[in-house]
């Protein structure tokens, strides 16, 4: 500016002329339609005041609690809401939610604190009745704290757009807009930034950045700190000083923008008018420049339009259980006392339960065994770091089932704590506290609770000797006041929302009473919501089995894109095929429906389009299996897939020319499902396995371990999947031997080796000391069958105070064996099962001893046809070596059916 030193000055003159005000305390909302002759206030009081009126006349309401309790409430709660302007906002949520009810989208019954408002309830924005459950209107709408009131709210995870969509037709598309979100360098994000444009190879900053601890909320400052050789680096090594001195200054800065998870705002008119916007690319919605919090500074009402998946599987379980069963499930008012759904709970049977499908989750269940609803709301706010770190759990628990007194600390907290047995779990129970002992307003004690919650400390101070004033003048002793507020503040930094948790208490509850009564239609539900993730309907496929429900193969003619329930049991969804398209499944779909099943696997190829069912779909779906009904022999189909494709091909094209045959014939009707497949020997069941689970995820039509199972069954204790139901039911320790296939092998602690091991009932991870491992390593690759043993229970070890304070789960492994090795030690009599003529047998019998005889293993016969069966032992002389090979060679001869541990 050294020519033009004018430039600065007058730019000074120009600021020193604006008088803009950007603060602002009004809140900006659009114009919600009313009735003529009504004001939004006196509109959305009649509609509350209507709307109890019902409610008190059904048998939804709570017994315990009278009318006037519930019009004394829905008033003060009206008063709150029109006092502080906020009559619309709830009139708009209400709106939407009904809308999207009339639509059949599937609405949550609520989250967060807007659960604790019976006006909410009224308006059917909620699903949970405050009365009920002791939930403070407070906790969500403080007059003393003026904010606005902020629902959030779940829908169906599908249908969620729709939802805004309706919103924005209803006030105007310019008036609606999505939340931005700024993306900020973090720690390991901004080393490796800042090393890239320092021009430094991958390695380097790599190798700095995987320094850094992978904590929440990890700073480089704290790095420092906590990564002694991260330090070390910092002052040996110019390279990574370098790096991470520009790292210091870039950290935090913004790197990217993205949208909020359900944010939304409804201005009153053009959000341009309020805030710049952007149109993002991907979806073409408008999206807000100001992130949530600069649009409420501004007065725009952020709305939360959340998905939920949970809300989805209901949804679908509800559906299929209408059209399989005529029964109508009003999901929303269940039984909230029902037995089978609490003996699920306690038994652990929590897979895929909402909130409560964790392994610590179910241990923590198996320990409560909840039977009443408030447990499970107690579940929910229990299972968090703070609770299960500070002891909370374990003396709710001994309380609960009478191993300890619950100490209430003074008579009249005993109402408010009793139902946590003493225990100050809940936000609400810290406002009531400070309301019943010490004389606070619930708007005050609200006050309490967050500076509480948030350790304000200058607040905490003051408010200490407001209560302690407080219950003084209410009787209570000094020192037991001050005793009381020390208890309250050391809880509350752990005490959770009853609103929230009472919330998804009710989703949890919905999710379980399903599966207890309708598993085969839940579990179909919970197996199509995540098509996409292979590992996990695996494992969810685990727990199908140890249901007992059936899992049916994929089948070209029986299965559609999702899993569904059939005949009680579960047809596999051609959906969850790695490989197979949803365009793909839904042409094969269509064409089985217009013109009846699929006569063989060329009579598909020529009725689908190719360029949807193309080379990699068709493969995936033989490897999988669902073309087992057409055609047994997948080789023989992967070996003339090209064959039947390019046939298949040509009768397009000849459809497409109007092609005759020499004969006049029109092509039209004739069909590929004569053609020759080129002759391919049958593969071994270990490749037809491996190459099923590629594409599925799982071993579904058999285990390569089934054949060496049945041999050793009389020796192994149980299935791999009771080791996660010894740990729910907190065994004691018991010794155990067990058969698995080996699925991987990884490092542990202290030269310890991780041997994840797979029966096909589930996986199990086992530990091996180093002396173990070097022993058995070379027998421990990929799909080798092994028999492990060893103890398995809970064990008390010692904690800090030197009591044995401290109970875990311990799997100890002792000994570990070969197949072979457990055969020829455990398998001494062995029983061949054969369904084939008698001359065929004695001929594969001598084949098999020949090749493996003499040896240590007596060998029995179970002959079986159309007129008799019979045992027969086969003489001394003909004793056999037992191995893996036997068993397979003894499988794959005509004869032989099954090879079985003699009893």
């Amino acid at each position: 500016f050294a020519d033009y030193p004018s430039l600065l000055s007058n730019s000074y003159y120009i600021a020193q002329r604006c008088n803009v005000d950007l603060a602002s305390k009004d809140y900006y909302l659009p114009e919600f339609p009313i009735p003529d002759g009504q004001t939004i206030d006196s509109y959305f009081a009649s509609l509350c005041r209507s709307n109890l009126a019902d409610f008190l006349q059904s048998d939804r309401r709570d017994p315990n609690y009278t009318d006037d309790d519930y019009k004394e409430r829905l008033e003060l709660e009206i008063k709150v809401i029109l006092d502080m302007g906020f009559p619309g906002y709830f009139l708009i949520v209400s709106d939407f939610i009904r809308w999207s009810k009339d639509n059949q989208i599937p609405v949550g019954p609520g989250r967060g604190s807007g659960a604790g408002s019976l006006v909410a309830y009224m308006l059917k924005i909620t699903a949970i009745d405050p009365l009920s459950y002791e939930l403070l209107f407070e906790r969500f709408l403080n007059p003393e704290r003026i904010s606005m009131p902020d629902f959030d709210v779940d829908f169906c995870m599908d249908r969620r757009d729709e939802v805004i969509a309706y919103v924005a037709d209803k006030y105007g598309h310019e008036k609606v807009s999505q939340i931005i979100t700024f993306g900020a360098m973090n720690a390991k994000a901004v080393v490796r930034d800042a090393g890239r444009v320092l021009g430094y190879p991958y390695p380097v900053t790599d190798g700095i950045a995987k320094l850094i601890p992978n904590d929440l909320g990890m700073t480089l400052k704290k790095a420092m700190q906590a990564a002694p050789d991260l330090l070390a680096l910092y002052q040996d090594d110019d390279e990574a000083k370098e790096i991470i001195d520009l790292s210091y200054k870039l950290e935090g800065l913004k790197r990217n923008v993205g949208k909020h998870a359900g944010g939304v705002v409804i201005a009153p008119s053009a959000i341009s008018d309020f805030c710049p916007i952007y149109i993002e690319q991907q979806s073409q919605s408008v999206v807000s420049q100001f992130d949530k919090d600069d649009v409420e500074s501004i007065g725009l009402v952020k709305f939360d339009f959340l998905g939920l998946r949970t809300l989805t599987i209901i949804d679908w379980a509800v559906q299929a259980i209408k059209t399989d069963t005529g029964v109508q499930l009003d999901i929303e008012n269940l039984p909230l006392d029902d037995a089978k759904t609490y003996q699920l709970m306690r038994t652990g049977n929590t897979t895929s339960v909402f909130q409560l499908e964790s392994p610590g989750m179910q241990s923590l269940i198996g320990r409560l065994r909840p039977d009443s609803f408030e447990d499970i709301i107690a579940l929910v706010a229990l299972y968090r770091p703070g609770p299960l770190d500070s002891g909370m759990v374990d003396t709710f628990v001994k309380c609960k089932h009478g191993l300890e007194n619950a100490n209430y600390m003074h008579e009249d907290l005993t109402e408010i704590l009793e139902p946590t047995y003493g225990v100050i779990l809940y936000q609400e129970q810290v406002m009531q506290i400070a309301q019943v002992l010490a004389g606070f307003t619930l708007g005050g004690a609200d006050i309490l609770r967050k500076a509480m919650g948030k350790k304000i400390v200058e607040v905490m101070e003051q408010q200490k000797q407001v209560f302690i004033d407080g219950a003084v003048k209410r009787g209570v002793d000094e020192a037991l006041a001050a005793h009381i507020f020390s208890q309250i503040e050391t809880f509350a930094g752990y005490g959770f929302n009853k609103s929230h948790s009472a919330a998804y208490a009710l989703v949890a509850y919905q999710t379980a009473y399903l599966k207890a009564h309708y598993p085969v239609h839940f579990m179909a539900a919970v197996l199509s919501a995540d098509l996409n993730n292979t590992d996990k309907i695996a494992k969810q496929l685990y727990d199908v089995r140890a249901m007992g429900i059936e899992i049916r193969q994929p089948d070209v003619n029986q299965s559609f894109y999702r899993f569904r329930a059939i005949d009680g049991a579960i047809q596999f969804g051609l959906g969850a095929i790695k490989g197979v398209g949803e365009g793909a499944i839904e042409d094969i779909v269509t064409a089985r429906e217009q013109d009846g099943d699929f006569k063989s696997f060329s009579d598909l190829c020529g009725r689908v389009s190719l360029n949807k069912v193309n080379k990699r779909s068709l493969e995936a779906l033989i490897k999988a299996g669902a073309f087992d009904q057409l055609h047994e022999n997948r080789s023989q189909l992967l070996a003339g897939m090209e064959q039947v494709l390019k046939a298949s091909e040509q009768q397009n094209k000849d459809k497409q020319s109007g092609q005759f045959d020499l004969f006049g014939n029109s092509q039209e009707n004739s069909t590929y499902s004569d053609i020759q497949l080129p002759p391919a020997e049958k593969e071994s069941k270990l490749t037809r396995l491996l190459a099923e689970k590629s594409v599925l995820g799982i071993f579904l039509s058999g285990h390569p371990m089934d054949a060496a199972r049945m041999c050793l069954q009389h020796v192994l204790s149980f299935p791999m999947s009771h080791f996660h139901q010894m740990k729910i039911n907190s065994e004691k320790p018991r010794d155990f031997r067990v058969l698995g296939m080996v699925s991987g092998i990884r490092p542990g602690f202290n030269q310890k080796m991780k041997l994840l091991l797979n029966d096909g009932s589930g996986d199990f991870d086992f530990t091996l000391s180093p002396q173990l491992y070097a022993e058995y390593e070379e027998h421990l690759s990929q799909h080798e069958i092994v028999m492990v043993s060893g103890e398995a229970g809970l064990k008390s070890f010692k904690g800090r105070n030197g009591k044995a304070d401290n109970e875990v789960f311990v799997v100890s492994v002792n000994e570990l064996l070969t197949l072979d090795q457990a055969l020829a030690m455990y398998c001494n009599h062995i029983c061949l099962v054969s369904f084939q003529n008698s001359h065929q047998l004695i001929d594969d019998l001598m084949h098999l001893c020949e090749q493996f005889g003499p040896g240590k293993t007596k060998l029995y016969v179970h002959y079986r046809n159309q007129d008799k069966q019979t045992n027969l032992e086969i003489g001394e002389q003909f004793s056999v070596r037992i191995n893996q090979q036997f068993i397979e060679q003894a499988l794959d001869l005509p004869s032989i059916q099954k090879v079985l541990a003699k009893k």
